[in-house]
């Protein structure tokens, strides 16, 4: 059954090839862009099924009016999907002020304030579901993405809350987390002027890896976009979809990494306490 769709950052990546998905399904998309007239092909093919509304989600003063909007335009919004984001580059000294300032309003403060937004309309309907696109970025870190990993692993935590505060009013998130995936990350990204100290580090070789095009990106945009929708359509979706062998591989490693660090300390603290009897 066709569904209606909120999403936003919708003019490239995965939120344009999911908007595309979508509209090819026969579903309603409100897509949000803060270029619309980067959408002006979609809305030719899709003019029907389509509401294209202006966002940018750095500027918080505007998120709850557009929200707000969309829900008075149609009858309901089955999901909400928060996809805009980009990403930074430079080790963490590297970066200015304002750099770091855009990257939380956006990525965080941005997604936090439309999920926010969303959450009294939809437990008026009666529930409904949000997506928050994040990535193995959320759960793992790279030198060099300091701000861009604080920002998926604080949001992945504020989703991970916040679902069990709206659950009893039938709402439900799910947690997108796709490793490195053919879109237009790379070349969208913001960069830091490197400093000379960082040269032959950690955060050097992997920007040598971005500039060299060795980053390793294995992920296919359409594949992804298509896992995420279909989870997104299901009964009962889990509340992290991990997305990619890459993502699954470091996730993965990651959290073994985690387990057997805590089962050391578990191990050192009965030793002592042993000790003290």
């Amino acid at each position: 059954m066709p569904k209606t769709w909120f999403i936003t950052g919708a003019t490239s990546g995965l939120g344009l090839e999911m908007a595309q998905q979508l509209l090819a399904d026969g579903h309603m998309v409100i897509a949000t862009a803060r270029r619309p007239e980067a959408l002006a092909r979609l809305r030719q093919d899709h003019s029907s099924r389509l509401d294209i509304v202006q966002l940018d989600l750095a500027e918080p003063g505007s998120i709850a009016s557009v929200v707000e909007g969309a829900f008075e335009r149609h009858e309901k919004i089955d999901v909400i999907v928060s996809n805009a984001g980009y990403g930074l580059f430079g080790a963490a000294e590297e970066l200015t002020t304002a750099q770091i300032d855009r990257q939380i309003a956006t990525n965080l403060a941005g997604s936090i304030h439309l999920i926010r937004a969303a959450l009294p309309f939809l437990r008026r309907q009666g529930g409904g579901r949000i997506v928050q696109v994040s990535s193995e970025g959320g759960q793992i870190a790279y030198p060099g993405f300091s701000l861009y990993h604080a920002t998926k692993w604080g949001i992945e935590g504020f989703v991970e809350s916040v679902a069990q505060e709206v659950a009893p009013f039938g709402i439900d998130f799910i947690i997108a987390e796709p490793g490195p995936t053919g879109t237009k990350f790379g070349a969208n990204l913001d960069r830091a002027e490197p400093l000379a100290a960082y040269e032959d580090t950690p955060a050097d070789a992997v920007r040598r890896a971005i500039n060299d095009g060795r980053f390793a990106i294995k992920g296919d945009a359409a594949r992804t976009v298509a896992a995420i929708l279909s989870a997104a359509q299901s009964a009962a979706p889990p509340l992290r979809l991990t997305l990619g062998s890459t993502a699954y591989s470091s996730i993965s490693t990651a959290l073994v990494a985690r387990l057997s660090a805590l089962e050391a300390q578990r191990a050192t603290a009965h030793s002592a306490d042993r000790q003290d009897l």
